[in-house]
């Protein structure tokens, strides 16, 4: 499995005009093959940072999303809405454990 942790930024008055893209993009992306879990999550203290969740079954359902339509027009609005920073790290990780 796949975890992919991160954020990124925009500028905070941004941030409205941003969430339909970013809503279509989180849709899409939790009805992809392989996605177990997509979310934006904006940070309480500085406004404008978006955390970055995601888990994947496997590399190949993730290449199948770098390549899909859905992220290609996410990546094109980001000049629009300001993103420019970003920092999202992927780990391969083992399923979860009870406790």
């Amino acid at each position: 499995m796949l975890l992919i942790v991160g954020t990124v930024r925009l500028p905070p008055e941004n941030l409205e005009r941003a969430k339909p893209a970013m809503q279509a993009m989180v849709q899409a992306s939790r009805a992809e093959a392989g996605c177990l879990e997509y979310g934006y999550a904006e940070d309480v203290l500085q406004p404008g940072l978006i955390h970055v969740k995601e888990r994947w079954t496997d590399q190949a359902a993730l290449d199948a999303h770098f390549a899909s339509a859905h992220l290609q027009l996410w990546r094109a609005a980001w000049p629009v809405l300001g993103i420019g920073e970003r920092d999202l790290r992927v780990y391969e990780v083992q399923p979860p454990r009870a406790t």
